[in-house]
């Protein structure tokens, strides 16, 4: 698994820094490729945490290739602990073989959701287009930019199936309007983390 930590974590003890936060998980489902981001929300801003890729081993059986999706994945569920996840919505013209293995993904990380107890939201490619550019028909490259510009990101997040694991989590964020409404969720109340530049 490849991840990029934008901001790294030290708890502190003190019931004095505790502040309430929420964390969603964006994934870009795929069998030889799953692409994730993680935002976190607190005071109604957003920070972007970490993103990454899990990569599987095109000469593995299927098998094995959708065990190591489910235990990376399981990693990333234990250390950032999401409140909620998004997920693209499986959207094939073609290639039904393709389409299978990645439905079969998807299973994976929809099981691994509800073993964690963390809701999660499915959407079609152009509402994640229309969430974040304003426009279903935006191609990938003007994703790339907003997402990098949403986020105050210094470049735009590589590989791709990263970037559009973080643009999931944002169309959730957008979405749902959880910028605005944090007060009526039922979210966690986590140690204050002192996040600092890596």
């Amino acid at each position: 698994m490849t991840s990029h930590d934008i901001f790294s974590c030290k708890k502190h003890i003190s019931i004095k820094l505790l502040h309430i936060s929420m964390i969603v998980l964006g994934i870009d489902p795929g069998l030889a490729t799953v692409g994730f981001g993680i935002i976190e929300i607190v005071a109604n801003t957003i920070k972007p945490v970490s993103y990454g890729c899990i990569r599987t081993e095109s000469d593995e059986s299927i098998d094995s290739r959708l065990l190591t999706i489910f235990n990376e994945m399981d990693e990333i569920f234990k250390k950032y602990e999401p409140d909620c996840a998004a997920i693209e919505k499986l959207f094939f013209a073609r290639n039904v073989t393709s389409a299978l293995y990645v439905s079969e993904a998807r299973g994976v990380l929809r099981l691994l959701a509800a073993q964690h107890d963390v809701s999660m939201t499915e959407y079609t490619p152009n509402q994640i287009k229309q969430a974040i550019t304003g426009s279903g028909k935006a191609d990938k490259r003007q994703m790339q930019d907003m997402i990098m510009r949403l986020l105050s990101l210094d470049e735009i997040p590589k590989p791709d199936d990263a970037a559009d694991g973080l643009c999931v989590a944002l169309c959730h964020i957008n979405t749902t309007g959880l910028m605005g409404s944090m007060n009526s969720i039922k979210i966690k109340t986590r140690h204050n983390i002192g996040y600092q530049n890596i």
